[in-house]
């Protein structure tokens, strides 16, 4: 029993659960993730990431929290912040792991158990938006995630795409998934959609562009927007992501996501 009200304490303080899918890998759900969070946060929001994708956890890299460790409290693991006022709190399988290029050989069942301890055991306090970085796929890690969140209320799913068929098609599937086990579609964001140049700031369509409204259309879903390939927004080496956001117009494009999808 207590195991249980621990669990309850920590999600039940959590305002809204939001959920970033995506049927294909490489279309930017971890930056899409950390741009939402970003963007939430400037709108005074406090916010949590939960980086389920314990194969490939991309967001302690893009934060600049590699080598961090996870501290035990009372009430369950302590998130890492991202600054000293704990406004933007991160969980990550990466913080488990002796080394960033250990690999995680793991079954679905011991996935399964990570990811449930995940949700329930981390310490979140109070926060507005808890953003839940996923996997590619609609495999075990995603059925765990829904199964063990929905007594909770998320908000939905924010899906994402790029503007190419072949990543359209897979997207199409997690459309699928998430009717049929009932998560709400908070909307699509077509991501990688145009390159802005970094020397005269003009926006080139280097794939297609469009497949991603189309698809929305289709689906009849709501779509949240494009976002262009930004070279300033990606972070060198030991920099995290935050600081380079601050000095493009990406920021701009994720305010007015968040007030179509209904968030800001």
């Amino acid at each position: 029993m207590e195991d249980i009200s621990t669990a309850k304490s920590n999600l039940s303080k959590v305002k809204h659960i939001i959920l970033v899918l995506s049927g294909k890998g490489g279309v930017g759900k971890s930056t899409v993730t950390v741009q939402l969070a970003y963007s939430l946060r400037q709108a005074g929001k406090k916010v949590g990431i939960l980086d389920v994708d314990l194969c490939g956890p991309s967001i302690p890299v893009l934060l600049n929290l590699e080598n961090k460790e996870i501290h035990q409290c009372p009430d369950g693991w302590v998130p890492v912040y991202t600054d000293k006022d704990q406004t933007l709190g991160v969980m990550s399988i990466a913080f488990l792991l002796q080394k960033s290029t250990d690999p995680i050989v793991w079954r679905g069942p011991k996935k399964n158990a990570m990811i449930k301890q995940f949700l329930e055991d981390v310490y979140w306090q109070d926060l507005d938006y808890l953003i839940i970085d996923t996997p590619p796929g609609t495999s075990d890690e995603h059925i765990s995630v829904v199964e063990n969140i929905q007594e909770w209320n998320p908000d939905g799913a924010i899906l994402v795409t790029t503007p190419q068929g072949v990543a359209i098609g897979d997207v199409r599937r997690e459309i699928s998934f998430c009717r049929k086990t009932g998560v709400k579609i908070i909307g699509l964001i077509e991501n990688m959609s145009g390159y802005v140049c970094p020397n005269c700031s003009d926006c080139t369509n280097i794939f297609s562009s469009g497949g991603g409204e189309a698809l929305a259309a289709h689906a009849s879903i709501n779509f949240l927007g494009r976002v262009p390939i930004d070279p300033k927004v990606h972070p060198a080496k030991g920099q995290s992501m935050l600081d380079s956001l601050a000095t493009t117009t990406t920021p701009a494009i994720f305010q007015d996501i968040l007030t179509k999808a209904g968030l800001s």
